[in-house]
């Protein structure tokens, strides 16, 4: 690979940590010095309740890792029953905010007590329709209560779930919960967000048909709609009649430690989505140990993880961390924007957050409407702001410190992926001196390396392959059922490390830069351009507010680019102002890397997870047909998209 410099100025700016921070944040210098199994058999044992001690920290045979063996632990426990039967009793566990914002007459709050007698209730309802131990549930619900209630219910009977993000197709639902052999299905009624009805449980019923695993469907009342229902479903309510909530009544799991918690499916390259394998002490230790120490939790946090749960994000970083935690968390139905732009910061003012976790993108979408939205809220509650999803640009991380942080708040810039199971690489509040745009240093007891296509440890400013050269306790055992799969996928191109997909550099001090799926290039005559590098620059532009970046064909270069850039305000895309953002981009990386042309649209194609939908936007370069847009958010984005590459 090409050696790439680096793109922005805003990177030079490094933000050394608060002194006060320093001296009470959770983690201490001296975690980094530790060995690996030194530090989270500590950890384990400091965050954990288990029922039975474990023999052996860990056991290596690669590609596959065993952690905590002989141990006996329950996820629920951890999560729920050990701080409600103790002084978290009446502690706030989840502020519930519902789809019409903060002030809708349905917000409430739910204690750690009522948490778990709501836990109870729900699990007991499961074993009467038969699920127990090693019992395969299906969850496709949006970002309500009784989905994480559900999670954990399910994680309470040793039952492994499987969350279908809540945006999916029924197919999508039918195609995992018969993968994974799924003998009960968890949805609602119908889904409620950005004020607009849709279909839920219906969906569901589409996609599973008669042919399927699933012999029950338990629906939950989110809207009331009249919804057609079959002698394979139960409302929760009718379910739930007469359950006892005495957590006596239906006792916690011991699960071994390699037991299976979960599995989330990842779509891959070709083929089938991939069931990635999540068991439970390991990965529970990973999720503990990086939410106190990453987010510097306190006993007095309000936390705010504004995710979904249909991601691997939602389930380690809403559910299973925050809560084995003790903390007290934001959940939040609803998008931003809706229903009015301030909305998010509302939430922040009303609840007093001091930790928010969010993707570069929902960050850009406020930068796009305005600082004026997040000024006119009380935002100087926020200690710590987290970043996931995708890198992010220098210009948006300084925009986020500066609008939500007050220019004081650290930025923890955070790698991982739904295979690691947890944060991998990250900064970490009071230790390490933040630079925008970077992730920077493994967290503790993680080995990364970044190596060439032939194995070669690469120097500074050299991009190359991510990869991870030890195990790490929330890492995925295997694919469902396809171990070749998972050999082939990750353990093929290095025999001795795990191979990530993410290209990365470290720079002059020795901290990573992550640069994107390493299949985000382009290649133009020869050079191999990331495309996270062309779309930061573009972003540095003050009239940008989102940029992503595709490639055609080109009988010439091979490949050119093509960017598609969103402005801010009422900023009109002009003949002028494209051959200005041309021009910055030469300037930045070089005249190579320029855009052979510039679509100006109000919006991005994005999914309901806030993605972008990146193949959309290579067949627009393409001219290409552009197949399935049901799940983006606005479908008009592509179409208006469209007509302006045909007019051009």
């Amino acid at each position: 690979m090409s050696e790439q410099g680096t793109t922005t100025e805003s990177q030079g700016n490094k933000y050394p940590p608060d002194p006060e921070l320093a001296k009470t944040a959770n983690a201490r210098p001296e975690m980094l010095e530790q060995g690996l199994e030194e530090f989270w058999d500590e950890q384990a044992k400091q965050r954990l309740d288990w029922f039975e001690p474990y023999d052996k920290v860990l056991e290596w045979n690669i590609p596959h890792a065993k952690w905590f063996e002989g141990g006996k632990i329950n996820a629920c426990y951890n999560c729920v029953d050990r701080h409600a039967e103790g002084d978290k009793a009446d502690k706030v566990a989840l502020h519930v905010v519902p789809d019409d914002g903060p002030d809708s007459s349905q917000a409430r709050d739910i204690t750690y007590a009522e948490l778990q007698r709501q836990v109870v209730r729900f699990a007991n309802g499961l074993k009467k329709l038969g699920v127990g131990k090693g019992t395969g549930v299906g969850i496709y619900m949006q970002m309500i209560p009784e989905a994480v209630v559900a999670m954990l219910a399910c994680a309470r009977l040793g039952a492994p779930h499987t969350v279908v993000f809540g945006g999916f197709s029924g197919k999508a639902v039918a195609e995992r919960c018969n993968d994974f052999e799924a003998k009960v299905l968890i949805t609602q009624d119908e889904a409620l967000r950005g004020g607009k009805v849709g279909s839920q449980k219906t969906n569901a019923d589409d996609g599973l048909g008669n042919d399927t695993t699933v012999e029950k469907v338990v629906v939950v009342k989110r809207t009331g709609g009249d919804i057609p229902m079959t002698d394979r479903d139960v409302y929760l309510d009718d379910l739930l009649e007469g359950e006892s909530d005495d957590p006596s009544s239906c006792p916690c799991e011991p699960m071994e430690s390699e037991d299976l918690l979960f599995l989330l499916y990842t779509s891959g390259s070709t083929g089938k989505p991939k069931g990635v394998v999540h068991t439970t002490g390991g990965y529970l230790t990973g999720v503990t140990t990086t939410t106190n120490l990453v987010f510097d939790m306190k006993d007095d946090s309000v936390y705010w993880c504004a995710a979904d749960i249909g991601w691997i994000t939602g389930h380690s970083y809403i559910t299973y961390g925050p809560l084995a935690n003790g903390v007290t968390s934001v959940l939040y139905e609803g998008v931003p924007g809706y229903p009015d732009k301030d909305v998010w910061w509302k939430i922040i003012e009303k609840y007093g957050v001091t930790i928010l976790y969010t993707s570069p993108t929902a960050i850009r979408s406020h930068m796009k409407w305005g600082e004026k939205y997040a000024q006119s809220a009380d935002l100087s509650s926020i200690k710590i702001l987290g970043s996931v999803g995708e890198p992010i640009n220098p210009e948006v991380w300084e925009w986020y410190r500066e609008h939500v942080g007050g220019g004081k708040a650290p930025i923890m810039d955070t790698w991982w992926q739904t295979e690691t199971g947890h944060i991998l690489i990250t900064p970490l509040p009071g230790i390490t001196t933040l630079k925008p745009g970077m992730a920077q240093q493994p967290f503790p007891g993680v080995r990364p390396e970044i190596r060439d296509d032939e194995g070669n440890v690469l120097g500074t400013e050299q991009t190359g392959n991510l990869v991870l050269t030890a195990p790490w306790p929330g890492m995925m055992r295997t694919l469902y059922k396809d171990d070749q799969r998972f050999r082939d996928t990750y353990w093929s191109k290095y025999s001795d490390a795990y191979f990530a997909g993410d290209g990365a550099k470290y720079d002059a001090d020795g901290d990573i830069m992550l640069m994107g799926r390493i299949d985000d290039v382009v290649n133009v005559s020869g050079h191999r351009l990331s495309t996270f590098e062309v779309e930061s620059a573009l972003v540095e532009h003050e009239d940008v507010a989102e940029a992503a970046v595709a490639s055609r064909k080109d009988p010439d270069t091979g490949q050119a680019i093509v960017a598609f850039v969103s402005l801010k305000g009422d900023t009109q895309g002009t003949e002028e102002l494209e051959q200005a953002l041309r021009e910055q981009v030469a300037q930045s990386i070089g005249k190579l890397a320029r855009p052979a042309s510039v679509i100006f649209a109000p919006d991005l194609p994005k999914t309901r997870s806030g993605k972008i939908m990146r193949r959309l936007l290579k067949n627009l370069a393409e001219g290409e047909e552009l197949g399935d847009t049901t799940t983006l958010v606005d479908p008009s984005v592509v179409e208006e998209m469209q007509k302006q590459m045909q007019q051009g």
